[in-house]
């Protein structure tokens, strides 16, 4: 599907990556610089995840954690220290004032799973070790959106719902549709307020 909409956008270019390997994550930041030819990287998405839906106290164990946070977690660390400098550079050389997407963004694909305070309304599916990847990545955000701000950077975490995907299943509420529609509303209103929280597909804030 995306070799497809490549062929037809001319400008969208496909870059090979794995999150859960590092220098897989140094080789496609230097394609991107190569690709910006100069200019800036003025948003980076961190949609990589996996989920394990049998992984209950009982049953999961440390490789499965460890496989889990790798991915969830590690990676979206790395892939914001990998593209941090030409981040910087779209926020350096923008003249927007204050935080948005527009000039330079980390936004982290993240869950309403990995909110502590919302867990009881949501554990009738354990899923721990996804559960505590994406708490750590909340976290993550938070510390991200603390440094990097100071660099004209806005940092965010977006819950896009429980989604009809290959890993929301067919149970799940939202249509792909109707979850990347509100996602794209929601990036362009994003601004400093907004930066280090938890917000869900319509914008609204979930609590830590």
């Amino acid at each position: 599907e995306l070799r497809d909409l490549a062929s037809k956008h001319p400008n969208l270019v496909l870059v090979k990556l794995d999150v859960a390997n590092p220098s897989a994550i140094t080789d496609a930041a230097k394609i991107v610089e190569g690709k910006l030819n100069g200019t800036g990287l003025n948003l980076l998405i961190n949609n990589a995840g996996i989920y394990t839906p049998a992984a209950s106290l009982e049953t999961v164990d440390a490789e499965e954690m460890i496989m889990t946070y790798k991915t969830n977690a590690v990676g979206p660390m790395l892939m914001a220290q990998a593209f941090l400098p030409l981040l910087k550079k779209a926020a350096r050389e923008s003249t927007e004032k204050g935080l948005s997407c527009s000039k330079a963004a980390i936004v982290n694909i993240s869950t309403i799973m990995g909110s502590i305070e919302k867990t009881p309304e949501s554990y009738f599916k354990p899923v721990i070790s996804y559960r505590c990847s994406k708490a750590a990545l909340n976290m993550l955000t938070k510390c991200q959106a603390l440094t990097y701000g100071e660099a004209g950077i806005l940092c965010v975490a977006l819950h896009p719902g429980w989604v009809k995907t290959d890993m929301g299943s067919q149970e799940a509420d939202l249509t792909v549709d109707t979850s990347v529609r509100g996602l794209l509303s929601v990036l362009p209103i994003l601004s400093e307020k907004h930066s280090g929280t938890l917000l869900n597909w319509e914008g609204k804030a979930i609590p830590w």
